[in-house]
């Protein structure tokens, strides 16, 4: 509690945690984003189940690739529980399932990719939702970001499916596509909370 004297000179006590957090979130919008916390986890996870993967098969650069990726997903679900942090969200860790996409072909994770992040992208629209629905601005503008992420990501995944159709079945275009993929860098997000 802390008393001050208002404009109109007046003696008003106050409760400091009370006027610190006005803004409410709804108990389904706190539920979706820690789910969706558990989902970016697993997102990591998957990507890195594609690392093994391509480095059995001696794509490096495909391995790579998809270890920026998990690192990207793992970031992702840092900045949610950040956000959540920062406005006094009770963040609930969960399990994380084993990833299960079996890939017999190159292009087979490269397509399990483009659903998954498919699916994120459904996730990231429920819960701006849900926000929308309570009028939960603080929640809309820290997700517009995962929106435009979600576009770059699909368009990426879709992206590298196409490239392996066309090159992926001729042993130098393979090879010119793993250094292609071999050179991409990892770029922490510039989101700031």
């Amino acid at each position: 509690m802390y008393t001050y004297i208002n404009n109109m000179g007046n003696t008003v006590r106050e409760n400091t945690r009370e006027r610190e957090n006005t803004h409410m979130f709804s108990d389904k919008v706190k539920k979706l984003l820690n789910e969706q916390i558990t989902k970016e986890f697993y997102s990591a996870y998957l990507y890195l189940d594609f690392v093994n993967y391509y480095e059995e098969q001696g794509l490096k650069g495909f391995a790579n690739w998809f270890m920026v990726q998990a690192q990207e997903e793992r970031d992702h679900a840092l900045l949610f529980i950040k956000y959540m942090q920062n406005n006094d969200i009770k963040v609930t860790l969960e399990a994380i399932g084993k990833p299960d996409v079996v890939m017999k072909k190159h292009i087979d994770a490269l397509c399990a990719s483009l659903t998954h992040e498919q699916f994120v992208t459904a996730s990231i629209h429920t819960i701006y939702e849900a926000a929308y629905e309570d009028k939960d601005f603080r929640t809309m503008q820290f997700l517009d970001w995962f929106v435009k992420e979600q576009a770059e990501e699909e368009t990426n995944a879709n992206d590298n499916i196409k490239k392996m159709e066309l090159f992926g079945t001729d042993s130098k275009g393979l090879y010119m596509l793993d250094q292609e993929m071999g050179a991409r860098v990892y770029t922490p997000p510039s989101l700031v909370l």
